[in-house]
């Protein structure tokens, strides 16, 4: 374990200071990580279980024998991991907007690390997501044209989102772009901070061929309680 706390590092960004932090969780014991976005909490290592259901839900509701991922939102890495877990995952590109984020992995700062970046089906991509799928010109170099999968853990609800240009990709407009970056039979799936919205759903559904809001829950060890967070999971239907 480390010491009390110790900031492993701070910078400016276009969407404000972010920090990277490290503190032993006395209650528990552990090494605790965390990622601050100016005085507001972005993500936790206390509080994975979604971000792992996140790739688990997404990747099990496809059958084919090899995948290729694209991960849009890199954080701690729990979702990037849990799809390298996976083995009919053949690529993974992971994008993320934030370049200290990225250095963040490659300098080994973080408990996933290494098995994310030495990992040679993984590519870290520097770049907006949203502007990638609006610009119509894939999600960065090596990317296959089309995707298996999207797995998406960037704002904090379909309608609480971290920058305002984020919202126009949670229309059915924005939602459409996306499902052409699918292959036949592929799967959006999308990490929520509230519970599953039936209005979102409805908007999901205009675009792929079912759409389902999964509840996941897991224990909260600093309240004693149950928490909870939500992962949607959209298919297109096969042609």
């Amino acid at each position: 374990m480390s010491k009390r706390f110790e900031e492993l590092d701070w910078r400016e960004t276009p969407i404000g200071e972010i920090s990277l932090r490290r503190r032993l969780e006395p209650a528990l014991q552990v090494d605790v990580y965390e990622v601050k976005l100016g005085d507001e909490f972005l993500m936790s290592s206390l509080f994975t279980v979604a971000e792992e259901a996140l790739a688990t839900l997404g990747l099990t509701a496809l059958d084919h024998d090899q995948l290729d991922v694209v991960v849009g939102g890199l954080g701690l890495g729990y979702t990037a991991g849990t799809a390298l877990a996976d083995p009919r995952v053949r690529s993974l590109h992971v994008v993320e907007a934030l370049g200290a984020v990225i250095d963040w992995h490659e300098q080994k700062l973080l408990p996933l690390s290494p098995a994310i970046t030495d990992d040679p089906r993984c590519h870290l991509v520097h770049g907006d997501f949203f502007a990638l799928v609006a610009g119509g010109s894939g999600f960065g170099s090596g990317t296959p044209a089309r995707v298996d999968a999207v797995l998406l853990d960037i704002d904090h609800t379909p309608s609480h989102v971290l920058n305002g240009s984020h919202a126009a990709f949670y229309s059915t407009d924005g939602l459409r772009r996306l499902a052409d970056r699918l292959n036949p039979a592929g799967v959006f799936a999308l990490w929520s901070d509230d519970p599953p919205d039936d209005a979102f759903l409805g908007v999901l559904l205009e675009v792929f061929d079912t759409a389902q809001g999964h509840l996941v829950e897991f224990p909260n060890p600093l309240t004693g309680g149950t928490s909870s967070n939500s992962v949607y999971v959209a298919t297109r239907g096969h042609t």
